[in-house]
């Protein structure tokens, strides 16, 4: 950033954290080049409307389908990946995955770990906690490492340091790696970056990975990425973990590829990534490279709340492309730092209310527009506009926990000046006598109207009542009265 002072990674900041982002040009200018940059690409790669609406009805009939069946398939996947060799491992929480993380560190005596891309291991603080446990867990991700060198957050699921300028990158690498010059040139910085990495690789005993799809069929897990990172940290290493959440899964092999065609070409407007990894066991007899021990924690995390309650089970139809955010107005103003959480934009704000409960994350289904943007770009269909009103609702109301546990912290953005605003509201209503009267006594009593009004009058002129009721002045139009009215 090019501010001083940076964004906390707290959604109930997130107010806070978009003021200062707003007061940011450099980092808007960013955001907003960045934004157009990959809606022009995902437009290049559905330039035929009938073709995309049936593309993704098929994804997002493949993912309803596997949510529908998910128990079904989770017991599927954990026999055929034990059967491939592949260790299983069910967390919870995030205390309950990093926990794992460490048995497995501790066995193999590993003190460092490489890891790809995993927005999982984001949403556990995998690195931080580590680090608590004396195991140092290196970003190879291009733009995680840069973070990682800068002690930053990812601003964006896909480009996480979307939000640097190579001015940044180029001080970053020039005072965090040792012997690199300054230099502004983007294909030397990617250059230096690669060979501060590509060492660790061969010297590091575990390596870690996210996952984008689950293959229950065939006990698989899938990987797209394009920088090669994935690869190797998942076949250099001797011991692969990979992380991801329970709700993954699909049901054959078959239905990843809708799926990867819909994800490429929305998330980074590519019609394939360089990689596709599928990884189906350990390294067997004869083979020469590949890890010698594979283990995969599936995180819940939340997650099976959100499936329980059908109102919200659409969420987990997401395959983390970031389409919705690069076409979110608010989230390309205000940048993915100012959410404070793991996932950013229109998918966060649907998302983290299940993983953080929403006494915290109250504000950030209100960050919308609901222009509709983000559900018509979704590849999967998720009626996120729908899911941010239920989730509204659901912040201000309590409701019974029959048939699902109810959302954690629901009615926290209930306030008792709002409870007692509706009262009224609904009190006058429904009495039209009372009504009346208040509709004669408030357009006499506007010059107490306070100056001041809450967050209105930040950037508008204070709300005045007229002078005189709708219902006077068509009285007195019919009556002869002043014709100004």
């Amino acid at each position: 950033m090019s501010g001083s002072v940076r964004p906390v990674a707290d959604p109930a900041a997130f107010k806070d954290n978009a003021r200062i982002v707003l007061a940011d040009p450099v980092l808007r200018r960013s955001f907003r080049g960045a934004m157009d940059f990959l809606m022009d690409k995902r437009a290049a790669q559905f330039p035929d409307a009938a073709g995309f609406a049936r593309l993704r009805r098929l994804g997002e009939t493949v993912r309803q389908h596997a949510l529908a069946h998910l128990p079904d398939l989770l017991e599927r996947l954990e026999a055929n990946l034990t059967a491939n060799g592949i260790h299983v491992h069910w967390a919870e929480n995030a205390e309950d995955a990093n926990r794992i993380f460490l048995s497995i560190a501790r066995r193999h005596e590993a003190t460092r770990m490489v890891k790809g891309k995993s927005m999982v291991s984001e949403e556990i603080e995998l690195n931080h906690r580590m680090a608590e446990a004396g195991v140092e867990c290196v970003e190879t991700d291009m733009g995680e490492y840069i973070l990682q060198l800068d002690d930053d957050r990812p601003s964006h699921i896909i480009m996480p340091a979307i939000h640097k300028t190579k001015e940044d990158v180029a001080r970053i690498f020039a005072d965090r790696i040792d012997g690199a010059p300054y230099t502004e040139d983007v294909d030397a910085l990617i250059a230096i970056g690669r060979q501060a990495l590509r060492n660790l690789f061969r010297d590091t005993r575990i390596g870690v990975s996210g996952v984008n799809f689950l293959v229950a069929e065939t006990g698989s897990l899938v990987l797209v990425e394009n920088e090669g990172n994935g690869r190797m940290s998942t076949t250099v290493p001797d011991v692969h973990i990979a992380v991801t959440g329970l709700e993954k899964v699909v049901e054959k092999l078959e239905h990843v590829v809708p799926l990867f065609a819909l994800l490429t070409r929305s998330a980074t407007g590519q019609a394939v990534t360089t990689y596709l990894n599928v990884i189906s066991s350990p390294r067997r007899s004869g083979e020469r490279d590949g890890p010698r021990e594979v283990h995969l924690i599936l995180l819940d995390n939340g997650r099976t709340q959100a499936y329980r309650d059908e109102r919200f089970r659409a969420t987990l139809q997401c395959i983390r492309c970031g389409a919705c955010m690069n076409h979110c107005p608010v989230y390309a103003r205000v940048g993915g730092l100012s959410y404070g959480t793991t996932y950013p934009g229109p998918i966060g704000a649907i998302i983290e209310p299940h993983l953080l409960g929403l006494a915290s994350t109250r504000d950030l289904p209100t960050a919308s527009s609901l222009c509709g943007a983000c559900g018509e770009v979704c590849p999967v269909g998720i009626p996120i506009p729908d899911l941010l009103m239920r989730l509204r609702e659901a912040a201000r109301h309590t409701v019974p926990e029959v048939p699902a546990p109810a959302l954690k912290g629901q009615g926290a953005a209930r306030t008792i000046g709002e409870a007692l605003a509706w009262k009224g509201w609904r009190l006058l209503f429904a009495h039209g006598a009372l009504y009346r009267l208040f509709a004669w006594i408030a357009p006499r009593l506007r010059g107490l109207t306070p100056r001041t009004q809450a967050g209105w009058t930040r950037t508008r002129a204070p709300l005045r009542l007229a002078p005189r009721s709708l219902r006077e002045q068509l009285a007195r139009r019919r009556t002869g009265g002043d014709r100004r009215d």
